[in-house]
C-alpha cells in the first residue's frame, strides 16, 4: 500500500535519527538516508526543501514526545514516587528509541538545524527538570519521601541516573541498557529517599 506523506515524512525524520547514531549527526546526507529508505534523493527532497527541513522535523516530534511523557506522568491517580519513575522510566524509553539524540546534545559548533534540535531540546529539559523537582516536593509534603530531602539535589541524583546510563550507552553502542539497567538503579536511588517511621 502507497504510504501517507505523513507517514513518509516520519520514516524519513526517523531515519536521519537512526543514521545519527551509526554515523554521527554531522555525517548524515539526504543521500544516505534516500539509500537507506530505498529511495532517490528528489523523492526525499518531494517531503523536505533541504536536510534541515528533516532536522526541524525531527526536533518537533522530540520535544513533542517529551512533553507527552511530562503530561502521562503528571497524571493525579499515581503517587509522586510513581510519577517520577513515569517520568524518567519514559525519558529514559524516549532516548532508546532515539539513541542520537545525546550525541545531538553535546555537539559543538553546531549549523543550521542541529542547533535548532539543541536548543528546542534544552528547552524542554528544562520543563522536565521542573516537573522532576515538582514531583520530589510533592513526595516530601506527603511524608513519602524523608522531610529534610532537598527537591534541587535529589533532581540532581536522579538526572545522575540518566546521564550515566546514557554515558554507558554512548561507550557500548548498546542502546538496551537504558532501560533494562535505569528501572533498577531508580528504584535503588528512590528508596534511599524514602520516609520511614521515626525519621525526620
Amino acid at each position: 500500500m502507497r504510504k501517507t506523506a505523513q507517514d513518509r515524512k516520519v520514516e524519513i525524520s526517523q531515519a536521519a535519527m537512526d543514521l545519527a547514531f551509526e554515523v554521527g549527526p554531522d555525517q548524515v546526507t539526504t543521500s544516505i538516508i534516500a539509500k537507506r529508505l530505498g529511495l532517490t534523493q528528489p523523492a526525499i527532497y518531494k517531503h523536505f526543501p533541504n536536510k534541515n527541513g528533516i532536522w526541524n522535523t525531527v526536533a518537533d516530534q522530540l520535544c513533542g514526545q517529551v512533553r507527552v511523557n511530562i503530561e502521562r506522568a503528571a497524571n493525579g491517580i499515581h503517587s509522586p514516587d510513581n510519577r517520577i519513575r513515569l517520568l524518567v522510566m519514559g525519558h529514559l524509553q524516549l532516548v532508546q528509541e532515539n539513541p542520537a539524540l545525546p550525541e545531538i546534545m553535546v555537539m559543538r559548533n553546531l549549523q543550521g538545524a542541529h542547533g535548532h534540535l539543541q536548543s528546542q531540546m534544552r528547552t524542554i529539559m528544562a520543563e522536565f527538570r521542573n516537573a522532576l523537582v515538582g514531583h520530589i516536593e510533592a513526595a516530601v509534603s506527603q511524608k513519602i519521601f524523608q522531610s529534610d530531602l532537598d527537591s534541587a539535589d535529589a533532581s540532581t541524583l536522579v538526572f545522575g541516573i540518566i546521564q550515566s546510563l546514557v554515558l554507558r550507552m554512548l561507550l557500548t553502542r548498546d542502546p538496551n541498557i537504558l532501560t533494562q539497567d535505569g528501572a533498577r538503579l531508580l528504584d535503588l536511588l528512590l528508596s534511599g529517599f524514602r520516609h520511614f517511621e521515626g525519621s525526620l
